[in-house]
């Protein structure tokens, strides 16, 4: 529960009762790796705090998976579309690594927000940031090179590097895996 409440304090300060609150519906739990945390196809009723381990995103389009994020220790892991709206998600999550994962439902979190304003500026202030990150990456996608998009994640991302599969990371930068080998073998 530490580690939640020091990655909320970064955006704003949490009242002792707010903290307490918090802590009575969060809910820890362990995944192996390979688990589906959630399906396509069906709603996305946890937000989740990543505290150990690794997980991604994808889709399937013509029959392969396309990988649009990953997610690191101390990171939320969510299908944000499907959580927000509560419709069902338009892609998968899978647990990469055996994780750790602190968890809060949509009708927990709301409750919250209603009861503590520091949740509502939290929840705005998180979205700002997962919003820019969002930018960012469709920018990349439209304007990067796909050797610019590898040293891209060479230079800030490197870590991604050594945990997840070439097949993550070539569907991840939209391009085959040969393609992303002669760029690595490039630089």
């Amino acid at each position: 529960m530490q580690f939640i409440t020091e990655i909320l304090q970064q955006f704003a300060t949490i009242s002792e009762q707010a903290r307490i609150v918090l802590a009575e519906v969060i809910t820890k739990r362990e995944l192996p790796k390979g688990t589906l945390l959630l399906e396509q196809g069906k709603t996305c009723k946890h937000l989740n705090f990543l505290e150990n381990g690794f997980a991604r995103a994808f889709y399937y389009r013509d029959g392969k998976e396309i990988t649009s994020w990953f997610a690191f220790e101390n990171d939320i892991v969510v299908s944000m579309y499907s959580f927000t709206t509560q419709k069902p998600s338009l892609e998968n999550i899978e647990i990469i690594e055996t994780s750790v994962l602190h968890s809060i439902s949509y009708d927990q979190l709301q409750q919250l927000y209603q009861k503590y304003s520091e949740f509502n500026l939290i929840g705005r202030l998180l979205t700002e940031k997962y919003f820019i990150e969002l930018e960012e990456r469709i920018f990349s996608l439209q304007n990067q090179t796909a050797k610019e998009r590898y040293q891209e994640i060479l230079k800030h991302q490197s870590e991604l590097l050594q945990r997840a599969s070439l097949g993550h990371i070539a569907s991840y930068l939209g391009i085959s895996q040969e393609t992303l080998s002669r760029i690595r073998a490039s630089i």
